[in-house]
């Protein structure tokens, strides 16, 4: 079974951002919710980048240094990064490695640390 379409409807689904790189540091795919973050950056323009153009050089030497530690071991594969208080959320560099645990790529997680206001299986509203 081609599982890609259904890994990529998850990923779609998701409400937060999810920018995927390259190990160049290529933004080779973003969600729509990430699309919709960095519309201002230029959005879905911002595919074929590089990411760490999006950054200031303090910040592109860490993510430097976190892909550098995701090749050391494959069981290196998240690091926290930072917090951010306004939005309530964590963020994360999650490491994506082929089925060999060969490191491919790496993508940032966001979790949001807010309680859930939907009701529980309120078929009436969509999240």
């Amino acid at each position: 079974m081609e599982l890609s379409k259904y890994f990529k409807s998850v990923i779609d689904q998701e409400r937060c951002a999810v920018v995927i790189c390259s190990l160049e540091h290529e933004i080779i795919y973003m969600n729509p919710a990430a699309v919709m973050r960095y519309a201002k950056r230029g959005g879905q323009a911002l595919v074929g980048q590089s990411l760490l153009s999006c950054h200031n050089p303090q910040s592109a030497e860490m993510i430097r240094k976190v892909i550098a530690w995701f090749a050391e071991s494959a069981e290196h594969n998240m690091i926290y990064t930072s917090r951010n208080e306004k939005e309530n959320k964590d963020v994360y560099m999650v490491a994506l490695r082929d089925d060999d645990g060969r490191l491919i790529g790496y993508y940032e997680k966001h979790e949001y640390r807010n309680q859930e206001t939907a009701k529980l299986y309120d078929f009436g509203r969509s999240l």
